[in-house]
Formats: structure tokens, sequence, C-alpha cells
């Protein structure tokens, strides 16, 4: 299109060409944050040192789409007891499996070796147990990783997070920024 051309083109077309490109992008955001990504804060210590008091993360909606959660997996989910919160744990029990809390060791179906859990913050010796969990089918059974100041599973009156409850899985730290970084 030529100078002079450019010139006769009403101002109406280029006041609508921002228009729509405004709408798309604004589209374009909210289907990428109501069905591809998902944005969690952490309120408390319950996650340390994995995940600290006030970090922000994004989780990954579609994770599960064609597997699902595994065991240390960090996933994002609505909490059992009060849907309106949302909750960030590591996932110890799978759907169907048997964990049984002893002298601060996880032990899953009766096995006499416990998981190797070298994500705890530290030595873990508030409520060891003994407990006893039967996981239902689709449902998974979540701990943070500061065992001595978390209220995980141990301590809800619904104990297990439904497949259907888990907003997403926790993959990136992205505040405070001298820590971005994928989460393990």
């Amino acid at each position: 299109m030529s100078e002079k051309e450019q010139q006769n083109e009403p101002a109406w077309k280029e006041v609508l060409s921002w228009i729509l490109t405004f709408a798309i992008a604004i589209v374009a955001a909210l289907l990428i944050k109501n069905y591809v990504i998902i944005n969690a804060s952490v309120p408390t210590g319950s996650m340390e040192n994995t995940i600290m008091t006030g970090d922000r993360l994004i989780g990954n909606r579609l994770a599960y789409l064609k597997s699902d959660p595994q065991r240390g997996d960090i996933i994002i989910f609505k909490y059992p007891d009060n849907e309106d919160e949302i909750y960030v744990k590591r996932v110890i029990g799978l759907p169907g499996e048997t964990v049984s809390i002893q002298d601060g060791k996880v032990y899953i179906d009766g096995s006499e070796y416990p998981l190797i859990e070298d994500y705890l913050k530290e030595e873990w010796v508030v409520a060891t147990g003994p407990y006893t969990f039967e996981v239902p089918q689709g449902c998974y059974f979540v701990m943070g990783d500061n065992r001595n100041d978390s209220w995980d599973a141990r301590y809800w009156t619904n104990k297990y997070v439904s497949e259907d409850k888990i907003l997403g899985k926790a993959v990136l730290r992205y505040w405070p920024f001298n820590k971005i970084g994928k989460l393990n």
C-alpha cells in the first residue's frame, strides 16, 4: 500500500485493528489461565525446604491428561475439607495403596523398607504414627515436606484428595526471582 493510500484509509479501521488485537490477546490469556496453567502461592512453611513461605508457583493443568499423578509429584489441589482453599502438597500414597506411618517413616503396602524421602526439611518428630491409611481408588494421600509443621492428610477430616480435585502439577517457582526454577 502506498503512503497516499494509507493516509486515505479511515481511522476507524486502525482503531478496529487495535481492538481486535487486544481482544485476541485477552481471550488467549484467559484460555491459558483456565485450561493450561494454574498460579498458586504458598502461605505457610508446610513444604519447606522444597517450597518456602511466600513462594509463587505455576502448575501445569494438562500434566495428568495422559498419565496419573506419581508418588513424589507436588500437586496443586482443592483442599478436601474446604474446596474454596487451594493447597500444595506432595503425593505419598497412590490409589488402592495402604500407607503406614511408624516412627516417622512411611511404608507402602506393608513393605519392610520405608520410602526414601530426601526432600524432608528435617528429622520428623511430630505426629510420627502409628497411622494406617487405605487410599481409595481415584484418590491420593498427600503430605507436606515439612512434616513437623504441615497441616496435611494426617489431620484432615477428609483424608484423601480425589483425582478430580487435582488442579495441576506444580512445575515452576517464579517468585522470588532469585529462586526461579523447576520444582522437584
